[in-house]
């Protein structure tokens, strides 16, 4: 059984989309989606500096394309399709378009009032976020909490990303807890808290008459890592699911009680499975960073697709 991961904001590098373009059919619908979303998609992905596309506004569309443009490479046929697909935060809105909850254009449509909304709602305050690696678990929640933070991502595998304002995170930097390393993450704001309830609403009214159909293979979603056999539940649940944490260890409970035994992390990869490498043992995994890695990624869905 195999497995599409779409990774969420962070993981975009300065000019991860460049090779890419080379991809026959790569460069003409990152064309087009940019007409659907107002951005240049290809500039940003081959020419703008981290600062650029750290703008959340920019790198949540930006990773739904890049993650759209990828699986339409490996699925080039249009015949096939994975028999299983999960996101991580913004990557969720690929996953649903993947699973057939959402067109494309719909994805993208969503993604750019998501990005903008909780753009808009970062600018009230001073938020960021931390991952925090290792340590005891209930030890690293305790000290969260005792900061005022909020764990906005629980990613398994030992990391707990910590949100809330800079000045609490600045804080917790110099009481962490025991045992464990703390690494500033290049988001601009404390995503998946409190401080994003103006994007929910954003949201809420406009997936309330989104057009969706019920997915076509197995989606997992954030909340508590389960499957929604509803595309209209789903998309309910990208709205609430701007301003609550993030359950990804729950996504790859799920993955192994499915009896998923191969993950394919679409770009910009390299996060998600290097999180399934320390938590889901014996599964094959490989992150499609470049072209060069279509011929792997192919034969992985020969070998595993169910």
């Amino acid at each position: 059984m195999i497995l599409l991961a779409a990774p969420g904001q962070g993981a975009q590098t300065p000019g991860f989309l460049r090779p890419w373009l080379e991809v026959p059919g790569v460069a003409d619908r990152l064309a087009w989606w940019s007409a659907v979303t107002g951005l240049d998609l290809v500039r940003y992905g081959t020419e703008a500096d981290a600062e650029e596309i750290r703008d959340t506004a920019v790198a949540q569309p930006l990773l739904v394309a890049a993650a759209l443009a990828a699986h339409g490479a490996l699925y080039e046929d249009g015949a096939t399709a994975p028999d299983a697909v999960a996101g991580h935060s913004v990557g969720e809105l690929a996953a649903a378009a993947i699973a057939g909850v959402l067109s494309p254009e719909s994805a993208l449509v969503l993604v750019r009032e998501r990005g903008r909304a909780m753009a808009e709602a970062a600018a009230v305050a001073e938020t960021g976020m931390t991952a925090v690696l290792g340590g005891d678990a209930d030890e690293v929640l305790a000290a969260i909490e005792r900061h005022g933070l909020t764990p906005a991502n629980v990613n398994g595998a030992g990391q707990v990303v910590a949100a809330g304002t800079t000045e609490r995170l600045a804080a917790f930097a110099d009481d962490p807890p025991p045992k464990a390393r703390l690494r500033p993450l290049s988001v601009a704001g404390a995503f998946h808290t409190e401080h994003m309830a103006p994007a929910v609403d954003t949201l809420a009214r406009l997936t309330a008459g989104a057009p969706v159909a019920d997915p076509a293979v197995t989606l997992l979603q954030n909340r508590d890592g389960a499957a929604v056999g509803s595309g209209r539940e789903f998309v309910g649940r990208l709205a609430a699911q701007v301003s609550a944490p993030v359950r990804w260890d729950a996504c790859m409970a799920s993955m192994r009680d499915l009896g998923v035994t191969a993950i394919i992390e679409l770009p910009p990869a390299g996060t998600l499975t290097g999180l399934a490498r320390r938590e889901l043992r014996g599964v094959e995994l490989l992150a499609l960073k470049t072209p060069d890695d279509l011929e792997r990624a192919r034969e992985l869905v020969k070998a595993h697709s169910a």
